[in-house]
């Protein structure tokens, strides 16, 4: 399967990376996935980015999942 994040605005809305200048991979696992967004979480917070889910293929692994530090 491949593993990407879908990336969400503050309402839950979806997001296309394109439009705030972000690429999200397609991985071949889950911890890649994750690295990925442990390397680039504060990138996408400051893009207006609220949430993240974490997707392998079409099923909804987690979330959605804030970004901002509570």
């Amino acid at each position: 399967m491949s593993w990407y994040w879908r990336l969400e605005d503050p309402s839950g809305a979806e997001l296309d990376p394109a439009a705030v200048g972000v690429e999200v991979p397609r991985t071949d696992n889950q911890g890649d996935a994750e690295s990925w967004l442990g390397e680039n979480w504060r990138d996408l917070l400051e893009r207006g980015v609220a949430t993240v889910t974490l997707f392998d293929g079409g099923r909804e692994v987690y979330g959605p999942m804030g970004l901002a530090a509570t």
